[in-house]
């Protein structure tokens, strides 16, 4: 009796074992903590597709961000000594006015809660600019505006890339075209400190950069061209012709009136 007691135990132990180690393996989709987990609990159903977390924190910032550079652009209209920044805070005005519209308009639908004033840290960018003049100030408007534009870059590609929802998907593309309208016209100050934004960019990797390694005074040797075989032609174009970064063209069709939506 006690030999077959002690088999049975160690079968069952080896059982217990076994199951333990496959467990995670079936399960591991829907446990809590995984990615799909996180992306299953945060989504809501609607009728343009799921409405993921990431997706409701875009419309989140895309309002966020017309809230503080709007007043930022109309400041550097009225207050900026060279053209070139009156310029790029022209495209702020138009720009975030037709986002905003878009934005109010699609959480209308989606049921989505929008803020109604800029982050602290946002008015405290706008104290900064408000309290310098001159030069400081045009410094300030194309370095603060251009680093907060070029972080938004990224959020919006995500989002393009992998939201579910048609609405977000296209407010997404709209917001694209208008960032990079704003990226090109603050660059186009000749203002814009790229070290300092490589710098900082550096300085929250985790990641080794990888690529070639570093030239060392010879030419490589010239790579093949890229190009299409067979008789076929083909009818598009570049989107943009090569010289110098311009305006970028945001023409599209007017947004939805939200109410509220006015002047």
């Amino acid at each position: 009796m006690r030999r077959i007691n002690g088999t049975a135990l160690i079968i069952a132990a080896l059982v217990a074992t076994v199951g333990a180690l496959a467990f995670p393996v079936w399960s591991y989709a829907d446990r809590s903590g995984t990615g799909q987990a996180n992306l299953n609990a945060s989504s809501v159903a609607t009728q343009w597709g799921p409405l993921t977390a990431t997706d409701r924190d875009f419309l989140v910032k895309v309002r966020l961000a017309g809230l503080w550079e709007l007043p930022a652009g109309q400041q550097a209209v009225e207050r900026a000594p060279s053209q070139a920044i009156k310029d790029a805070g022209d495209h702020l005005i138009v720009g975030h006015s037709d986002l905003d519209v878009r934005a109010r308009n699609v959480a209308a639908k989606l049921g989505v809660e929008l803020p109604n004033q800029p982050t602290d840290q946002q008015q405290g960018w706008l104290r900064e600019l408000s309290a310098a003049s001159g030069r400081e100030y045009e410094y300030k408007f194309a370095n603060l505006l251009r680093n907060a534009h070029g972080k938004v870059f990224a959020l919006v590609a995500q989002v393009r890339h992998t939201t579910r929802n048609t609405l977000i998907r296209q407010l997404a593309s709209d917001a694209n075209q208008t960032v990079l309208d704003h990226i090109t016209m603050l660059e186009a100050t000749g203002m814009v400190d790229f070290d300092a934004i490589a710098n900082e960019a550096a300085g929250g990797a985790t990641a080794s950069p990888t690529g070639p390694p570093p030239p060392d005074g010879n030419l490589p040797p010239a790579p093949s061209p890229a190009v299409p075989t067979g008789e076929n032609e083909f009818t598009s174009r570049p989107s943009t012709q090569p010289g110098p970064p311009t305006a970028v063209n945001t023409d599209r069709p007017a947004p939805d009136a939200v109410e509220g939506a006015g002047g």
